[in-house]
C-alpha cells in the first residue's frame, strides 16, 4: 500500500508530513520562494510513490452563498459555472458545495461557492506536483475541515464559530446546521499568549458583527463562539473573551479536542495545525479545488488499484473453486477407496460361497457355451401367438362359425384322421421353418339354411384368411361334399340340413426372424 503524504501550505512556507497508522511526521519545510520550490521538486521526485493530499490555509479565499434553480446534470453544473464566472473572475481553484433544498413553494437549492483566488501563488506548487508525476488526491482549504470536527466534537448548535490558531492567523468560520457558511484569516501580529488571547476575543466580536452585516446573523441574535486553546493559555483566554449579550464563549482544551479526532500525538501550543491535517488524513471532505487535470495520476491510481483488486478478488475465487475442487477429489478417493474394499470383501465371500457348492460335470467355459446356445434357440423359437390372432380376425367376419379344435406345431406336416383321400393330397407339404394350424369347426345357421348360404358363410372365413398374403391356406374338409357337374339351387336341401356342418382347413406361415 501507498505512503500517504500531507502538504500544509500557508503563505509563509510549505511543510510536508509522512500520515502513518494516526501518527503525523514532520518531513520538511519549503519557503515560499524559488529555492523553496526547487527543493520542494526534489522532495517529491524522491517519493514519487506516495499519494499527496495538499491543505491550505490562505487568506486569498473566497466564500458565498447562492441560490439556484433545483436542478441536475449538466444544467445544474452549467448555472454554477456562470455563478463562478460573475463572483470569482479568473479563479482557477473552485469548489462547489450543496447546503440542500430551501422549504419555499419553488423549494431552490442553495449552495456555497467557494475559490482560492491567488492563482500565482498556487501555480508553482501544483506545476512541481505535476511535473513530478505523483498521485494528488486533491487540493483542500482548511476551513472545509470545520465540520467533521464539529461533528468529532459533538457541537450540534445550529450556529456557531469556530477560531483557531494556525501557524502566524487565526482562522475564524462561521457554521449554521453543521455546514461552512463563511470562514476568513486574520494574520496574527502578537504571538504570544497573551496577544493571541486578545486577538481571540477582539476577532470573534468583528465576525460577528460582520455576519450581521451581510444578514447571515440576525440582528441580536445569541451565538457561541468555540474557540481550541492548549491548557497553557486557558486562563489567559478566559480572562480576554469576555461573555456579552449576544455572544458566548466557549473554550476548549486542545488536548481534549486532539483526544476526541483521533490524533495520537496531542500538540504542545494552542496552535492546531496537525489536527486538520489528522481530519484531513482520517476522512478528507468530498469537497476539494484541484480539477481532473492536476488529479490525472491519482485516477490513474485509483483505477490501477480497481484493476488489482478484482484480480486478487478473481485469483481468490479460482482458489476457492480449486481447493473445493480438490476437497470433492478427495471425498471421491476415500468413497473410492472404500467401494473398492467392499468390492474385495464380497468378492472373497462369493468365492468362499462358491467353494461349498459340488463339482460340474464340466468346466466353466463348456457350460458357458451351452448357455449361450440355450439363450439363442430360446429367442429363436416360434409362438402360436401370431397364428392364434390371425384365425381370431377371420372368425370375426363370420359368426357361425364355432371352433372345436386348433393343432399348431412347427415344420411341415399333413392333416390327419382325414378319410377323404383327395382331400389329403391337397394338403400343403411345409419346411421345418414354418409353422402350421390346423383348425377343424362347425357351421350352425339353424334348421332353414340351404347350402349356398353355408357355403358364403365358409367362403367368408376363408377369404378373410386370405386377405394375409403371408399365409398359406388348404381346405381339408368342406362343410359337405360337393360333386363336379351338380348344380346349387338356392331351394336345395338335404336331410341332414339341421345338423352342423364340419370343417377342416391348415394354415401355414413361414416363420420370421
Amino acid at each position: 500500500m501507498k505512503t500517504r503524504r500531507l502538504i500544509y501550505l500557508s503563505a509563509h512556507q510549505a511543510t510536508a508530513l509522512r500520515w502513518q497508522a494516526g501518527v503525523l511526521v514532520a518531513e520538511g519545510s519549503f519557503e515560499v520562494t524559488e529555492a523553496g520550490h526547487q527543493q520542494f521538486a526534489a522532495y517529491l521526485a524522491g517519493h514519487s510513490g506516495s499519494i499527496f493530499a495538499l491543505l491550505a490555509n490562505v487568506a486569498e479565499e473566497g466564500f458565498q452563498i447562492e441560490t439556484i434553480p433545483f436542478l441536475q446534470g449538466a444544467d445544474r453544473k452549467a448555472i454554477i459555472g456562470r455563478k463562478f464566472g460573475q463572483l470569482f473572475f479568473n479563479a482557477e481553484l473552485i469548489a462547489s458545495l450543496s447546503l440542500g433544498r430551501e422549504k419555499s413553494r419553488r423549494k431552490d437549492e442553495r449552495i456555497l461557492l467557494a475559490a482560492l483566488t491567488n492563482n500565482d501563488f498556487f501555480a508553482p506548487w501544483l506545476k512541481a506536483i505535476e511535473d513530478a508525476g505523483v498521485a494528488l488526491s486533491g487540493l483542500y482549504s482548511l476551513p472545509l475541515l470545520g465540520p467533521s470536527l464539529l461533528s468529532k466534537l459533538k457541537i450540534s448548535e445550529e450556529r456557531c464559530l469556530l477560531l483557531t490558531v494556525q501557524d502566524q492567523s487565526i482562522r475564524q468560520s462561521y457554521f449554521e446546521k453543521g455546514e461552512l457558511h463563511f470562514s476568513r484569516l486574520t494574520p496574527l501580529q502578537n504571538s504570544s499568549i497573551g496577544g493571541i488571547a486578545q486577538t481571540l476575543a477582539t476577532e470573534a466580536i468583528k465576525l460577528q458583527q460582520y455576519l450581521s452585516g451581510r444578514r447571515l446573523l440576525a440582528r441580536g441574535q445569541p451565538i457561541t463562539a468555540h474557540i481550541l486553546a492548549h491548557p497553557n493559555a486557558l486562563k489567559a483566554i478566559e480572562t480576554s473573551c469576555v461573555d456579552t449579550d449576544t455572544l458566548h464563549f466557549n473554550i476548549l482544551n486542545i488536548e481534549d479536542v486532539a483526544h476526541k479526532a483521533g490524533l495520537k500525538t496531542p500538540p504542545l501550543d494552542t496552535h492546531s495545525e496537525t489536527i486538520f491535517l489528522h481530519q484531513l488524513a482520517a476522512s478528507a471532505p468530498p469537497t476539494q479545488f484541484a480539477n481532473d487535470k492536476q488529479r490525472h495520476h491519482y485516477h490513474l491510481w485509483q483505477i490501477r488499484n480497481a484493476l488489482y483488486a478484482t484480480a486478487a478478488l478473481v485469483l481468490f475465487g479460482g482458489l476457492l473453486f480449486a481447493g473445493d475442487q480438490l476437497y470433492h477429489s478427495y471425498a471421491i478417493a476415500q468413497q473410492t477407496d472404500a467401494l473398492k474394499s467392499q468390492s474385495g470383501i464380497a468378492r472373497q465371500r462369493y468365492d468362499d460361497i462358491v467353494k461349498t457348492f459340488p463339482p460340474i460335470p464340466t468346466n466353466h467355459e463348456t457350460l458357458r457355451r451351452v448357455v449361450d446356445r440355450y439363450v439363442a434357440l430360446e429367442e429363436k423359437s416360434a409362438s402360436p401367438d401370431r397364428l392364434y390372432h390371425e384365425i381370431s380376425r377371420a372368425l370375426q367376419a363370420a359368426a357361425p362359425v364355432e371352433l372345436e379344435s386348433i393343432d399348431w406345431k412347427v415344420g411341415g406336416a399333413t392333416a390327419t384322421g382325414t378319410s377323404n383321400a383327395s382331400q389329403a393330397a391337397g394338403a400343403v407339404q411345409i419346411d421345418n421353418e414354418s409353422e402350421t394350424a390346423f383348425v377343424r369347426g362347425t357351421l350352425r345357421l339353424g334348421p332353414n339354411a340351404n347350402a349356398r348360404q353355408l357355403l358364403a358363410v365358409f367362403n367368408q372365413l376363408v377369404d378373410a384368411l386370405k386377405a394375409n398374403p403371408k399365409l398359406q391356406i388348404s381346405i381339408l374338409q368342406q362343410p359337405f361334399d360337393i360333386e363336379s357337374g351338380k348344380s346349387l339351387k338356392g331351394g336345395d336341401t338335404t336331410v341332414e340340413d339341421d345338423k352342423p356342418r364340419s370343417f377342416s382347413i391348415q394354415i401355414s406361415r413361414k416363420i420370421e426372424s
